[in-house]
Formats: C-alpha cells, structure tokens, sequence
C-alpha cells in the first residue's frame, strides 16, 4: 500500500468543499496555486489574502529532510517537547556520500566515516516516528517523488529543491530546519502569500530539446532573484505533454530563480506516473477530483487577468540551453555556444560531464542519455571528457542496471557514482592536476556557483540537460553542437549523433530488491538518542539568548560582503558537511568564502580590536568573546542558493544581531528570523556605499520595532562624522516575537511547557 493513504484520502475528501469556499471568498476563479494554498490553511479563511503582502498560517502534509539538515532540525526538535512528530516525516541520508572512485567503494567508506551521524538520524527518527531512508537508497527529492508527493498536496522540505514535487502537482517549498521544526511540533508554518507567475507552454518538445531547456530558458527569462516571493504555475497544451519527471525537472530548478515552488496541474502524465511506481489507489482518488487540481478553465483562457506576470514559451521552438558558467541564468542556446566560448574566453576543452543528481536522474532521463551513448558507441566513438553518471534512487539504479543502460554508460568509458547528490554539492574528490587553472566541467545538475561541485576557483561550470551533458562527453568540446556537428571516429570518418531517444516509464516497470526503507518504531519511548560530549560532529543545543530590551549600540562591522554572496560562501558545503552536527565547529566556516569589499580578498577581515586582519570565524570570535556585537552587511539577494540554516545558525552563534543588505533571498530570510537575528534592507540601497570598515554601529528603533515601521541605523565614522540610514524589514508581530525571545524554537519551548 502506497504511504500515507489515509492522509491523501482526506486531503481529496475535503478539497472540494475547500476550494468552493475560497472561491467565493476571492470572487473569481482560481488558480492552481491558489486552489492548493486556500485548502492547506491552518484555520478556515474568512478574508481573501494579498499575494505578496498578507503572512498566512499553512498546515502541510509532511516533511522531509536530507541528511546534512536533518541533523540541526532534529536536534532542534528534540528540544520542543513532543513525543512523536505530528505529520508524516523523513530522513534521506543523501548528501554525506563522497564521489571518489565508484558507486560501491564510495558507500562503503561514508557508511563507515559517517556511522556516527546515521546511527543518530535512525535512532532519532525511530524514536520520534519519522521514516528513515538508508544511504545509498537515492536522493531525497528523487525518493519523494516515488514515494511521497501527491497532486494537490503541500509540503515542507529541509532543502531548496523540495520543489521538484511540483511535477506531481504538489506544492513543495524549501525550509530551514526551524520551519520543519515547527510544523513536525504540529504549529502553524508561516508563509506570505505568494504572487503567481504562469508560464504558458505551447507546442511540443523535440529532437535534442529536453525539458530542463524549458528551466534553463526560464532562468535566463527571470534571472535569479526573479521569482522571489512566488510560485511558478505552469499551463498549456506543452505543460500537459510533459512527462511526470519532466515536470520535477523544471520544478526542481525553479529554486534557481528564488521561486517560492513551482508547479505543473494533474493530468495523465502524473496518473501515469503514479501508476507505474505503484501508487493507483492515489491515481485513482486523484481522477475523481481532477478538477480541483487543476486551475479554473478561465484561467486558461485568459492568464493575463489571474496571474501577476506571464512568460509564452513555444516548445517547438525551443532550442537546448547552456547555462553558466558561475551563475544559472547565463543562458545561452546551443546555436550561439562556440561564439559565446570564443567571445568570453571560456576553456572550450571539457574535461568532467556530470549526469545524475536530483535535478535529472530519472528513468526518462539517463535512458535518453544512454540513447546518446549507444549511437556513439555503434559509430565508433567514446567518451573523451571524464564521464560520470549519477541515479537518482535505488530503484532507478536497479531498474536502469536490468535494462542495461549502465553497461552502456560504462562502455562509453563512464564511471557510475552511488545514488546520492555527491559531486552537485561539492561531494567530490575531483581529480586535477592543477587546482588553481581554469577548466570546464558540464553538468545535469542545477547550481553552478564558484567553487560549488569540485571547490576550485578555475573551474568553469555549465548546467545542459543530460543527453547534452553525454554529446559533451563524447566531443570534449564546450563549442561543440550536435544538432549540425560532426565527430570523427575511430576509424577517422565524420560522423553525427542521432537524436535522442527514450522512454518516459520503463516499458517493463519499475523493479527493486530493497529500496533502503527503515519504519520507525511504534513506540519510540524506549528508543534512546545518545550524542557523545566529546563528539566534534554532533553537538546537543543550548538555547540562544534573549533580546535584551534595549537597541543596540556600539557593535563592529564584521564583514562588508561584495557582490554575489549565497549560502555557500556563508556556510560553505563539501568537506564542512561533516560538522552539520555541530554548531560550535560548523560555525568555523562563517563567511569564509565572501568577498571583503575593502580588500576583495575572502576570508580577511579587520579586527578592530588590535587592528589586524583575520579569518572572519576568528574576528568574530574576538568580538564576541569581548562583548561586542557585529553586523554583517551585504549586496543583493543575499543568501541564495540552499535552504540551509547553518548560514543564518552560525552568525547567530558568533555574536552577529543584523544582517544588512540591499536585498534578500526568501529561504535565508525566513532562517534569519527564526533564529532571532535581525535581517534588515537599506530603504535607499546607495546606503551600502557609506558603511566604512572602521565604523561602530548603532540600530535604533528596536524598542518600539513594530511592523511596517523601519528601523534606523547610525554610523558613527573614525574621523568622527556620522550618517543615519533608514532599514526596512518585513517582521510581522510573530517574527519579532521571535527576535524578543531569542529565536523561535524558544517560543515554542515556552509554549511546550505552558501546555505540559
């Protein structure tokens, strides 16, 4: 029997009544969107919100969380008071899996390097009632989207992808682990109002074009900040037409453009889908309220009136996208890759193509790209680029082995890496001669930041689709195009590839011996979670302090980051995952990878406590030791990127009250707050030029900080002059409940121990 049966049978017995309702109270028809936020409401509506203004409760239907954020999340939730999770939840041990040398030696050594860490997520989810999803049993979006998201359904996940369950209608947001906390202590989660962006899909994908063409266009379209503070609902003939793990492709990779989520409606692409990973009974349930998991059919006949901003795409059109390097909006299509590469002096040689990952690592997927090997294989060509290929669960491994494409990945000269995001989040013991020299890699994954897959500064990273991704890896070079190039073969002929080809559904079915699933205990009671004190990778929780009544005067200027500044350069990924544990020694990581605007050096900071510069852990060590807050100030869409909390956890832990930019990314926002920092915006955003490395900080207006009203900031310069800037914030009154009591999950143990 699928998971959570029950749970679905009464999300589709209520979602009528549901949407009639809201559809009377907004007055018109509805969208998609709107249909699946009005019926996931904590408390039945009696207003219409605003998108983009009104804070609304929300009561999703699970959680899910990847191994690296589980780790702070559960150790928060141990903490609140509950007995047993109040929705259905799991762990996926996805992340903590290095690429090194192959699939079977990789997690043989993690399972043995990270045995701490998983002997405490399985014990704590068998303790607390959460499923547990074993290392090696695939990647936490691939697995959810086998097994847990459902048309119509909302979910929170510790993880900026968990968006790739909008390809099976399902609203899916990406959290930090304090929201997941929240909603796994049975509280409302907290969201403003989404605006509704509609893509409009007509036509038909064909020949080389795939579906992550369709992000990759987007992303260029939106750039990306430009979803932020809404969800991408996508519609029309073309939407229909896409397959199921298509649709999470695209969906998964709106994260890119700072999407709330993104999502595609239920239609027989989805019913297939359910059908083939065993799942009828919830394709069954879902034909009979199909058109409360689609919009409103005037929404489609005229979006303009319905959506706050439309982007036409014509699929027949479309052309194959390469994307990067260093940013996932630098979109080029593939007719105008060699000229891009000659005019911007980008390394042509491609030395890694990476296929696999979260984003692309269905069935669908690696049988078109194993298409690709096999007509290059028949022709007398190989692999002349490294060639790796990651599945995305056991299931697809398994399924993906019996029908023979991995032995064709080999024979192309490929190295199959184990079911885990491994080199997509700079999991990889990359290979190179010279670190520090410029390269290309390509990839099927979704970011493509600096130093992101392999952590060297030179490395050129480029986002194609996966059948793109192996033409790469045949050719070698980054101008090349298959759609009219030719390669010679081993027998010095010219010769081109063949379109793609594949299979949406494998045309046997799905088959597995043992997924890697592990249900909790019944009764977890007895079950004890045991965290060694000398352990440097876990670390049990003290609560933060309280705000102290008063402003906050006299602080120090931490770091004034330049230019682009994600969660990755505040809490870098690769070898720090280990320590996701372990806040006093993850927090050694803080800002080491941002970019000192008065040097533009990273990880150099001015002490003004001895005038020496430092590593900006360790200055800001020094202040705190001494008593002296700081304040972190930075450039636009500050924090993109992953949802992980380490990047708002670890400044919080090191003595930092504000964050100050010109703007933020939606994620590390919310993780600011919940953590009981201030995230503040300049009103007049040339106000980032005047903050000066020597400056001591004043932030005033904290007395009576009420929402809607801006705080003040004084800068009181070394040759005595001053300048008073104006900050916004979007605190409602429970956020700075919040910032009052030290952090959310402090209000929430209070409230734990008034009900006890």
């Amino acid at each position: 029997m699928p998971f959570d049966l029950e749970l679905i049978r009464r999300v589709y017995a209520g979602l009528p009544a549901k949407v009639e309702a809201a559809r009377k109270l907004v007055g018109r028809p509805l969208t998609l969107t709107e249909k699946i936020l009005y019926a996931h409401t904590s408390e039945s509506p009696t207003h219409a919100y605003e998108r983009g203004r009104d804070y609304v409760n929300f009561a999703p239907d699970r959680v899910a969380m990847q191994d690296a954020t589980a780790q702070m999340a559960l150790l928060q939730f141990m903490t609140c008071g509950r007995k047993h999770v109040a929705v259905p939840s799991t762990v996926h041990c996805d992340h903590l899996i290095q690429a090194k040398v192959g699939a079977e030696q990789d997690l043989t050594t993690a399972i043995d390097v990270n045995s701490e860490v998983y002997n405490f997520l399985s014990s704590i989810s068998n303790k607390y009632g959460i499923g547990f999803w074993h290392p090696g049993a695939g990647i936490i979006h691939q697995v959810v989207l086998e097994n847990y998201a459902f048309p119509g359904g909302m979910m929170i996940g510790t993880d900026s992808h968990t968006p790739n369950a909008g390809g099976l209608g399902m609203v899916a947001i990406g959290v930090g682990g304090a929201d997941a906390v929240d909603v796994m202590a049975g509280l409302p989660w907290e969201l403003k109002m989404p605006k509704v962006i509609g893509v409009k899909l007509t036509g038909k994908l064909n020949g080389w074009t795939s579906p992550k063409d369709v992000i990759l266009k987007v992303a260029g379209i939106t750039t990306v900040k430009g979803g932020t503070g809404a969800i991408v609902e996508y519609f029309g003939e073309g939407a229909d037409a896409i397959s199921c793990t298509g649709k999470g492709t695209i969906c998964n990779m709106g994260a890119e453009i700072g999407a709330t989520t993104s999502l595609f409606a239920y239609g027989p692409k989805m019913a297939a889908y359910l059908r083939s990973t065993n799942r009828t009974e919830i394709a069954d349930l879902a034909d009979g309220v199909q058109q409360y998991l689609r919009a409103d059919e005037e929404v489609y006949q005229n979006p303009e009136n319905f959506y706050d901003q439309i982007i036409e795409i014509d699929l027949n059109t479309l052309e194959p996208y390469v994307n990067g390097p260093y940013t996932p909006d630098l979109a080029t299509p593939i007719s105008q890759m060699a000229a891009a590469v000659k005019e911007h002096g980008w390394p042509d040689k491609v030395e890694v193509a990476l296929i696999g990952s979260c984003t692309n690592s269905s069935y669908e997927d690696l049988s078109r790209a194993a298409s690709i090997a096999k007509n290059a294989l028949d022709k007398g060509l190989k692999a002349t680029s490294d060639y790796t290929i990651t599945p995305g669960s056991e299931m697809v491994r398994f399924t993906v082995q019996r029908d023979g494409f991995l032995d064709t990945f080999t024979s192309l000269g490929g190295m199959v890496l184990a079911n885990a995001c491994g080199p997509c989040i700079g999991q990889w013991a990359r290979h190179i001669d010279d670190p520090n020299r410029k390269n290309t890699i390509v990839t099927s994954f979704n970011r493509n930041f600096a130093k992101r897959n392999d952590s060297f500064i030179g490395t050129h990273a480029f986002v194609a689709s996966p059948e793109l991704t192996t033409a790469y890896a045949i050719a070698g070079s980054l101008s090349f195009n298959p759609l009219t190039d030719t390669l010679k073969n081993s027998k010095g002929e010219d010769v081109k590839l063949d379109e793609p080809s594949g299979f949406e559904l494998p045309p046997k079915g799905f088959d597995v011996d043992d997924p890697g699933y592990q249900a909790p205990a019944e009764d977890g009671s007895a079950v004890e979670v045991i965290v060694s004190p000398s352990s440097d990778r876990l670390q049990l929780l003290s609560s933060f302090t309280a705000w102290e009544g008063t402003d906050l005067v006299g602080m120090r200027l931490l770091i004034k980051a330049f230019g682009k500044c994600t969660t990755d350069h505040i809490s870098m990924a690769g070898p720090w995952l280990k320590y996701r544990g372990h806040l006093d020694n993850i927090s050694n990581n803080m800002l080491i990878g941002a970019i000192n605007a008065y040097n533009m050096q990273a990880n150099t900071v001015k002490n003004e406590l001895n005038g020496s510069y430092d590593e900006v852990p360790k200055v800001a060590r020094a202040y705190k030791a001494a008593g002296i807050g700081t304040v972190v100030v930075g450039d636009e869409n500050y924090g993109e990127g992953s949802s992980r909390e380490h990047a708002a956890m670890e400044p919080r832990h090191l003595g930092v009250r504000a964050i100050v930019v010109k703007s933020f990314a939606r994620i590390h926002e919310t993780n600011l707050k919940k953590q009981g920092m201030l995230a503040l915006t300049f009103v007049d955003k040339a106000d980032y030029d005047k903050v000066q490395e020597d400056d001591q900080i004043d932030i005033l207006g904290l007395v009576d900080f009420k929402p809607g009203v801006p705080l003040t900031m004084n800068l009181r310069h070394a040759d005595g002059s001053t300048d008073s800037i104006k900050l916004n914030h979007t605190y409602n009154d429970q956020q700075i409940a919040w910032f009052k009591a030290g952090g959310a999950l402090n209000v929430i143990r209070a409230e734990a121990h008034l009900s006890a």
